[in-house]
């Protein structure tokens, strides 16, 4: 192994700093590593733990609700958000069968009967603490890289249900409140009484009418794991801050930045995984604070692939397909040798300035299935820096070392 990859692994289009590791799930044996223990910016491989983390605390079947329930006022409603990033005003390409705010007004204008609603409040108390995260440039909002984090909003916070691969999705400064407005709309309330409120405490079984508190509707999102599916697919940074939460609830934990990066390092840690080689500021991989190491993702990949932890297993679905899918649709295209990795190479990458990372499983011409992860800085082209990554994984995959 170090024969076929090393000179590729020292190629200077790399960078100036590169952490490899590559194991044999079958055998457990670690194949080649450089650096490996040693922690380096994952950029969006961050991801990679956000999903087994988040999978392993909530189940693969577990569905977020967003509610609405009776206010205090007559024709007063509360829209509680329920921390779902895929919320949808109506039916949309980006995230398919996602819950839906025509549907959930619906449901309230059925239970309020002949009460007509004057007034929305809107409820983002599930998340809590800042919005954005330590580590995160001031454009990363502005460019369209991720939105603030709320516990309400449609489309991951974006204006317009539209998804590109490297930003530049125009975001709402205030995603829960563009959430309500729309919310607002569909009821008949007007804009002007629209405001951030809480919800009245749960009203009592057998309560009827309008009764403070009372049930009005409630929409579900699509099953976590085709949560965490979109969130590695579709690279959605937005996706990955929200799902966070979750792991942090579970536990008991507010949902805050640092809870819920706390909460996903203890639960990987829980799991038999070197937590001490992981240190999370945000949990998309946004911030340059961030520091995995290569034989962190290698293990936590070969334990999700291992089946020891089914709930695990389901985050390979989401992996993008070289030459396919999802972020790696136009990766290992040329030169020609590359695209042998198309279709067989699974991989979550990350690319921050400067920085091109890539973990995930491929099987080589001897049938070997390896968990892989590629982590480099310091190169100053990002498109030459990523054909090198592809360069590397090509290789182990015609390997018969």
């Amino acid at each position: 192994m170090t024969k076929a990859i090393d000179p590729l692994v020292k190629s200077a289009a790399l960078g100036t700093k590169v952490h490899v590791a590559v194991l044999d799930v079958a055998s457990g044996d670690v194949l080649y590593a450089r650096n490996a223990d040693t922690m380096t910016t994952p950029a969006s491989t961050t991801k990679l733990l956000t999903a087994a983390a988040v999978l392993d605390a909530r189940g693969p079947s577990y569905r977020l609700s967003t509610r609405a329930v009776a206010g205090n006022a007559p024709g007063e409603v509360v829209l509680v958000g329920g921390g779902d990033p895929t919320l949808a005003t109506t039916k949309n390409k980006l995230f398919p069968g996602a819950a839906r705010l025509d549907l959930l007004a619906a449901q309230v204008k059925k239970s309020l009967g002949g009460v007509a609603p004057t007034r929305l409040l809107y409820d983002t108390s599930l998340f809590s603490g800042p919005e954005t995260a330590r580590g995160w440039d001031p454009s990363d909002i502005s460019y369209g890289q991720v939105s603030r984090i709320q516990a309400l909003m449609v489309n991951a916070g974006r204006i317009k249900p539209i998804h590109h691969e490297f930003g530049g999705d125009p975001r709402s400064s205030d995603p829960a409140n563009a959430a309500a407005k729309a919310f607002a709309r569909m009821l008949g309330v007007p804009g002007s009484a629209v405001r951030k409120g809480k919800a009245p405490a749960a009203a009592s079984a057998g309560t009827t009418g309008v009764a403070p508190g009372r049930p009005l509707g409630v929409v579900q999102s699509p099953p976590m794991v085709q949560l965490t599916d979109w969130m590695l697919e579709q690279s959605d940074n937005t996706a990955a801050e929200a799902l966070s939460r979750q792991v942090a609830i579970a536990d008991g934990r507010p949902g805050t930045f640092d809870d819920a990066t706390q909460a996903i390092i203890t639960r990987l840690g829980k799991l038999g995984l070197p937590a001490d080689e992981a240190n999370l500021y945000d949990a998309s991989g946004l911030s340059r604070n961030n520091g995995i190491s290569p034989t962190m993702l290698t293990q936590l990949l070969s334990l999700a692939a291992s089946g020891q932890q089914p709930a695990l297993s389901s985050l390979f679905g989401g992996l993008p397909v070289a030459g396919w899918s999802g972020t790696m649709v136009k990766r290992f295209v040329s030169p020609t040798p590359h695209q042998r990795g198309q279709g067989v190479v699974r991989a979550k990458t990350g690319t921050l300035s400067g920085v091109n990372t890539m973990a995930g499983m491929l099987t080589t011409a001897d049938d070997r299935l390896l968990v892989f992860a590629i982590m480099a800085s310091g190169s100053g082209n990002a498109v030459t820096g990523r054909a090198a990554l592809d360069a590397v994984a090509a290789r182990l995959v015609a390997c018969g070392c």
